[in-house]
């Protein structure tokens, strides 16, 4: 199996949604649906589901 490198919309969604949960989890900033220590934990583990999808699939 080859990787590729991500899309650029592919990297920057997931690279947004893992400031956005670093960001409410160290500066406590209020983001809906991530205030929750759960919530962050599967906004990350997102975040780098779409960035490994990014790598593996062609056309993304």
């Amino acid at each position: 199996m080859a990787l590729k490198a991500p899309g650029i919309l592919i990297f920057l969604v997931s690279i947004i949604l893992a400031l956005a949960v670093l960001f409410t989890k160290f500066f406590s900033a209020t983001i809906p649906f991530l205030s929750g220590e759960t919530t962050q934990f599967f906004g990350l583990l997102v975040a780098y589901i779409i960035l490994v999808l990014g790598c593996i699939m062609r056309g993304l």
